[in-house]
Protein backbone atom coordinates (compact mmCIF):
# COMPACT_ATOMS: atom_id res chain seq x y z
CA UNK A 1 0.00 0.00 0.00
CA UNK A 2 1.12 3.00 -0.80
CA UNK A 3 1.23 5.70 1.98
CA UNK A 4 1.00 9.19 1.24
CA UNK A 5 3.06 12.28 2.37
CA UNK A 6 1.60 13.88 4.61
CA UNK A 7 -0.21 17.70 2.66
CA UNK A 8 0.95 21.26 4.14
CA UNK A 9 -0.46 24.43 3.71
CA UNK A 10 1.39 25.25 0.39
CA UNK A 11 1.24 21.67 -1.33
CA UNK A 12 -2.89 22.21 -0.98
CA UNK A 13 -2.76 25.98 -2.33
CA UNK A 14 -0.16 24.93 -4.97
CA UNK A 15 -3.10 21.90 -6.29
CA UNK A 16 -6.33 24.77 -5.89
CA UNK A 17 -4.02 27.36 -7.60
CA UNK A 18 -4.16 25.28 -10.26
CA UNK A 19 -7.56 24.14 -10.38
CA UNK A 20 -9.72 27.36 -9.30
CA UNK A 21 -9.66 30.54 -11.21
CA UNK A 22 -10.30 32.77 -7.95
CA UNK A 23 -7.24 31.96 -6.06
CA UNK A 24 -7.04 34.41 -3.82
CA UNK A 25 -4.07 37.33 -4.23
CA UNK A 26 -1.35 37.05 -6.34
CA UNK A 27 1.48 35.72 -4.28
CA UNK A 28 -0.27 33.43 -1.40
CA UNK A 29 -3.17 31.84 -3.27
CA UNK A 30 -6.83 30.98 -1.50
CA UNK A 31 -7.23 30.93 1.87
CA UNK A 32 -6.75 27.05 2.61
CA UNK A 33 -6.97 25.23 6.01
CA UNK A 34 -7.45 21.81 7.40
CA UNK A 35 -11.10 20.63 8.86
CA UNK A 36 -9.59 19.70 11.85
CA UNK A 37 -6.82 18.96 13.39
CA UNK A 38 -6.63 15.89 13.54
CA UNK A 39 -8.03 15.49 9.54
CA UNK A 40 -4.68 16.42 7.79
CA UNK A 41 -6.08 15.02 4.27
CA UNK A 42 -9.40 17.29 4.33
CA UNK A 43 -9.26 21.06 3.72
CA UNK A 44 -10.97 23.84 3.60
CA UNK A 45 -10.60 25.70 0.52
CA UNK A 46 -11.99 29.83 1.05
CA UNK A 47 -15.59 29.32 1.95
CA UNK A 48 -17.38 27.84 -0.79
CA UNK A 49 -14.99 24.59 -1.36
CA UNK A 50 -13.56 21.34 0.47
CA UNK A 51 -10.53 19.46 -0.69
CA UNK A 52 -10.21 15.66 0.18
CA UNK A 53 -6.66 13.77 -0.25
CA UNK A 54 -6.55 10.14 -0.10
CA UNK A 55 -4.10 8.91 2.23
CA UNK A 56 -3.21 5.57 0.49
CA UNK A 57 -4.68 3.51 -2.69
CA UNK A 58 -7.14 1.85 -1.48
CA UNK A 59 -8.49 4.98 -0.50
CA UNK A 60 -8.62 6.38 -3.59
CA UNK A 61 -10.80 3.62 -5.39
CA UNK A 62 -13.57 4.50 -3.29
CA UNK A 63 -12.73 8.21 -3.79
CA UNK A 64 -13.25 7.31 -7.64
CA UNK A 65 -16.09 5.45 -7.00
CA UNK A 66 -17.81 7.70 -4.89
CA UNK A 67 -17.68 10.43 -7.31
CA UNK A 68 -19.99 7.80 -9.72
CA UNK A 69 -21.97 6.86 -6.49
CA UNK A 70 -22.96 10.29 -5.53
CA UNK A 71 -24.33 11.25 -9.05
CA UNK A 72 -25.87 7.50 -8.61
CA UNK A 73 -27.75 8.90 -5.89
CA UNK A 74 -28.70 12.24 -6.04
CA UNK A 75 -32.10 12.24 -8.23
CA UNK A 76 -33.58 9.96 -5.53
CA UNK A 77 -32.65 12.02 -2.06
CA UNK A 78 -34.02 15.15 -0.74
CA UNK A 79 -30.94 16.69 0.68
CA UNK A 80 -27.54 17.91 -1.29
CA UNK A 81 -25.02 15.52 -2.18
CA UNK A 82 -21.84 17.47 -2.88
CA UNK A 83 -20.78 18.19 -6.23
CA UNK A 84 -17.30 17.90 -7.42
CA UNK A 85 -15.70 20.60 -9.71
CA UNK A 86 -12.25 18.81 -9.72
CA UNK A 87 -11.00 15.24 -9.36
CA UNK A 88 -7.30 13.65 -10.17
CA UNK A 89 -4.21 12.41 -8.35
CA UNK A 90 -2.40 14.55 -5.90
CA UNK A 91 0.39 11.65 -5.63
CA UNK A 92 0.99 8.98 -7.63
CA UNK A 93 -2.01 6.80 -7.64
CA UNK A 94 -3.73 9.16 -5.15
CA UNK A 95 -6.82 10.52 -5.61
CA UNK A 96 -8.10 14.03 -4.75
CA UNK A 97 -11.90 15.64 -4.79
CA UNK A 98 -11.99 19.48 -5.37
CA UNK A 99 -16.05 19.49 -3.70
CA UNK A 100 -18.37 22.25 -3.48
CA UNK A 101 -19.07 23.26 0.52
CA UNK A 102 -22.49 22.18 2.05
CA UNK A 103 -23.54 25.30 3.54
CA UNK A 104 -24.63 24.63 7.82
CA UNK A 105 -23.46 22.60 10.61
CA UNK A 106 -22.86 19.47 11.83
CA UNK A 107 -25.46 17.01 13.44
CA UNK A 108 -22.50 17.12 16.19
CA UNK A 109 -22.96 20.92 16.94
CA UNK A 110 -26.28 21.42 16.16
CA UNK A 111 -30.26 19.63 17.21
CA UNK A 112 -32.29 18.56 13.76
CA UNK A 113 -35.64 19.83 14.05
CA UNK A 114 -39.32 17.89 13.26
CA UNK A 115 -38.79 19.07 10.06
CA UNK A 116 -35.50 17.77 9.76
CA UNK A 117 -36.68 14.31 10.92
CA UNK A 118 -38.54 14.73 7.66
CA UNK A 119 -35.61 15.30 5.74
CA UNK A 120 -33.82 12.72 7.45
CA UNK A 121 -37.12 10.29 6.23
CA UNK A 122 -37.04 11.42 2.91
CA UNK A 123 -32.87 10.20 2.86
CA UNK A 124 -33.79 6.57 4.25
CA UNK A 125 -37.02 6.35 1.86
CA UNK A 126 -35.04 7.52 -1.01
CA UNK A 127 -31.88 5.44 -0.32
CA UNK A 128 -34.23 2.62 -0.76
CA UNK A 129 -34.78 3.39 -4.41
CA UNK A 130 -31.54 3.53 -5.52
CA UNK A 131 -31.01 0.51 -8.02
CA UNK A 132 -29.23 -2.20 -6.23
CA UNK A 133 -27.42 -3.48 -9.94
CA UNK A 134 -26.92 0.39 -10.98
CA UNK A 135 -24.98 0.62 -7.52
CA UNK A 136 -23.42 -2.54 -7.89
CA UNK A 137 -21.99 -1.88 -11.12
CA UNK A 138 -20.39 0.99 -9.84
CA UNK A 139 -18.33 -1.04 -7.48
CA UNK A 140 -20.64 -0.88 -4.17
CA UNK A 141 -20.22 -3.56 -2.07
CA UNK A 142 -23.11 -6.38 -0.17
CA UNK A 143 -22.01 -6.32 3.33
CA UNK A 144 -23.79 -9.18 5.34
CA UNK A 145 -25.74 -8.24 8.66
CA UNK A 146 -23.82 -7.93 11.69
CA UNK A 147 -24.77 -10.41 14.61
CA UNK A 148 -26.63 -8.56 17.26
CA UNK A 149 -26.36 -11.25 19.36
CA UNK A 150 -22.39 -11.11 19.30
CA UNK A 151 -22.42 -7.87 19.23
CA UNK A 152 -24.63 -7.65 22.28
CA UNK A 153 -21.72 -9.95 24.18
CA UNK A 154 -18.82 -8.01 23.05
CA UNK A 155 -21.19 -4.43 24.60
CA UNK A 156 -22.12 -6.77 28.34
CA UNK A 157 -18.21 -7.33 28.41
CA UNK A 158 -17.38 -3.51 28.05
CA UNK A 159 -20.07 -2.41 29.57
CA UNK A 160 -18.80 -3.70 32.85
CA UNK A 161 -15.25 -2.01 32.82
CA UNK A 162 -17.33 1.38 32.09
CA UNK A 163 -19.27 0.47 34.99
CA UNK A 164 -15.95 -0.19 36.90
CA UNK A 165 -14.99 3.07 35.74
CA UNK A 166 -18.32 5.03 36.92
CA UNK A 167 -18.92 6.12 33.02
CA UNK A 168 -22.26 3.75 32.61
CA UNK A 169 -24.68 1.56 34.37
CA UNK A 170 -23.98 -2.03 33.00
CA UNK A 171 -27.46 -3.50 34.15
CA UNK A 172 -28.75 -1.01 31.44
CA UNK A 173 -27.82 -3.56 28.71
CA UNK A 174 -29.93 -6.37 30.42
CA UNK A 175 -33.01 -4.83 28.36
CA UNK A 176 -31.14 -6.56 25.11
CA UNK A 177 -31.67 -10.07 25.89
CA UNK A 178 -29.99 -13.52 23.98
CA UNK A 179 -33.56 -14.35 22.18
CA UNK A 180 -34.84 -10.17 22.02
CA UNK A 181 -31.39 -10.03 19.82
CA UNK A 182 -32.81 -12.81 17.79
CA UNK A 183 -35.89 -11.77 17.09
CA UNK A 184 -34.12 -8.77 15.75
CA UNK A 185 -31.90 -10.11 13.22
CA UNK A 186 -32.85 -8.95 9.51
CA UNK A 187 -35.40 -10.40 7.26
CA UNK A 188 -34.39 -11.72 3.87
CA UNK A 189 -34.71 -9.56 1.02
CA UNK A 190 -33.81 -6.42 3.05
CA UNK A 191 -30.92 -5.37 1.89
CA UNK A 192 -30.84 -1.69 -0.03
CA UNK A 193 -28.11 0.94 -0.63
CA UNK A 194 -26.51 2.10 2.67
CA UNK A 195 -24.34 5.24 3.46
CA UNK A 196 -23.08 3.29 6.41
CA UNK A 197 -21.04 6.00 7.71
CA UNK A 198 -23.97 8.15 8.92
CA UNK A 199 -21.61 10.13 12.24
CA UNK A 200 -22.79 13.50 13.28
CA UNK A 201 -20.03 15.24 11.18
CA UNK A 202 -21.28 14.24 8.17
CA UNK A 203 -25.28 15.40 8.36
CA UNK A 204 -24.88 18.67 7.53
CA UNK A 205 -27.64 20.77 9.67
CA UNK A 206 -28.72 24.51 9.02
CA UNK A 207 -32.12 26.20 11.14
CA UNK A 208 -32.88 22.74 12.24
CA UNK A 209 -33.17 21.04 8.55
CA UNK A 210 -30.57 18.41 7.19
CA UNK A 211 -29.00 20.09 4.56
CA UNK A 212 -27.08 17.47 3.22
CA UNK A 213 -25.25 14.39 3.43
CA UNK A 214 -21.24 13.84 3.55
CA UNK A 215 -18.55 11.63 3.11
CA UNK A 216 -20.41 7.98 0.50
CA UNK A 217 -17.10 6.47 0.09
CA UNK A 218 -18.40 3.84 2.86
CA UNK A 219 -21.54 3.15 1.27
CA UNK A 220 -22.62 -0.43 1.33
CA UNK A 221 -25.71 -2.66 0.07
CA UNK A 222 -27.13 -3.94 3.14
CA UNK A 223 -28.53 -3.56 6.05
CA UNK A 224 -30.99 -0.80 6.58
CA UNK A 225 -30.69 -0.44 10.21
CA UNK A 226 -27.00 0.60 10.32
CA UNK A 227 -28.42 3.82 8.72
CA UNK A 228 -31.13 4.13 11.40
CA UNK A 229 -28.14 3.81 14.04
CA UNK A 230 -25.78 5.74 12.82
CA UNK A 231 -28.93 8.35 13.11
CA UNK A 232 -29.34 7.17 16.42
CA UNK A 233 -25.48 8.46 17.24
CA UNK A 234 -26.00 11.44 15.47
CA UNK A 235 -29.25 13.03 16.20
CA UNK A 236 -30.86 10.72 19.23
CA UNK A 237 -32.37 7.19 18.83
CA UNK A 238 -36.27 9.28 19.46
CA UNK A 239 -35.39 11.60 16.23
CA UNK A 240 -33.70 8.51 14.32
CA UNK A 241 -36.45 6.66 15.28
CA UNK A 242 -39.24 8.66 14.30
CA UNK A 243 -37.49 9.46 10.81
CA UNK A 244 -37.05 5.81 10.21
CA UNK A 245 -40.52 4.78 11.12
CA UNK A 246 -42.05 7.99 8.88
CA UNK A 247 -39.73 6.37 6.09
CA UNK A 248 -41.68 3.45 6.24
CA UNK A 249 -39.74 0.91 8.50
CA UNK A 250 -41.60 -1.51 11.15
CA UNK A 251 -40.57 -2.05 14.55
CA UNK A 252 -37.88 -4.65 13.72
CA UNK A 253 -35.26 -2.65 11.73
CA UNK A 254 -36.08 0.70 14.31
CA UNK A 255 -35.35 -1.47 17.35
CA UNK A 256 -32.03 -3.26 15.35
CA UNK A 257 -31.09 0.02 14.69
CA UNK A 258 -31.47 1.31 17.99
CA UNK A 259 -29.69 -1.38 19.43
CA UNK A 260 -26.73 -1.61 17.29
CA UNK A 261 -26.28 2.24 18.16
CA UNK A 262 -25.99 1.08 21.80
CA UNK A 263 -23.91 -1.67 22.04
CA UNK A 264 -21.67 0.02 19.13
CA UNK A 265 -21.01 3.42 21.33
CA UNK A 266 -20.54 1.15 24.52
CA UNK A 267 -17.65 -0.20 23.01
CA UNK A 268 -16.34 1.97 21.08
CA UNK A 269 -16.28 4.67 24.61
CA UNK A 270 -14.69 1.59 26.39
CA UNK A 271 -11.80 1.11 23.36
CA UNK A 272 -10.73 4.79 23.96
CA UNK A 273 -10.73 5.00 27.70
CA UNK A 274 -8.37 1.52 27.81
CA UNK A 275 -6.17 3.30 25.21
CA UNK A 276 -7.34 1.03 22.14
CA UNK A 277 -8.53 4.03 19.77
CA UNK A 278 -8.34 7.79 19.85
CA UNK A 279 -10.99 10.70 19.02
CA UNK A 280 -12.89 13.05 21.19
CA UNK A 281 -13.68 11.54 24.67
CA UNK A 282 -16.74 14.36 24.72
CA UNK A 283 -17.46 13.43 21.46
CA UNK A 284 -17.91 9.60 22.32
CA UNK A 285 -19.54 10.70 25.76
CA UNK A 286 -22.44 12.49 23.95
CA UNK A 287 -22.48 9.77 21.29
CA UNK A 288 -23.31 7.25 24.32
CA UNK A 289 -25.65 9.57 25.42
CA UNK A 290 -27.83 10.33 22.36
CA UNK A 291 -27.64 6.21 21.33
CA UNK A 292 -29.42 5.34 25.05
CA UNK A 293 -32.19 7.92 24.41
CA UNK A 294 -35.35 6.21 25.75
CA UNK A 295 -38.10 5.60 22.88
CA UNK A 296 -41.61 4.24 23.37
CA UNK A 297 -41.14 1.38 20.78
CA UNK A 298 -38.51 -0.31 23.45
CA UNK A 299 -41.88 -1.64 24.75
CA UNK A 300 -42.59 -3.53 21.55
CA UNK A 301 -40.55 -7.12 22.22
CA UNK A 302 -42.68 -9.76 19.97
CA UNK A 303 -42.52 -9.17 15.94
CA UNK A 304 -44.84 -11.52 13.65
CA UNK A 305 -42.21 -13.67 11.81
CA UNK A 306 -43.39 -12.32 8.33
CA UNK A 307 -43.09 -8.64 9.25
CA UNK A 308 -42.88 -7.01 5.77
CA UNK A 309 -39.92 -5.00 4.90
CA UNK A 310 -40.70 -1.59 2.87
Amino acid sequence: MTQAPTPTADTVRRLVRSLLKEGGDDTGGPDVRPVTEDREHTWWIGSRHVLRLAPDREASLRRRRELRLRDLVRPHVPVAVPTSVAHGDWAPGLAYTLDTRVPGGTADEYDVSAVGEADLAGLLSGLRTVPARQAEALGVPRVAPRSLDALRRMAVHAAERLAAADEFDAARLHQLTQPGAAQLATQPGAAVLTHHGLTGAHVVIADGRVRGVLDWTAAALGDPAEDIAGLAVAVGSPAAVRAATLAGYGARPCLRGLWLARCDTVIRLTDHLEGRTGGSLTLLRTQLRRAWEPILLERVTDFPEDEPEP
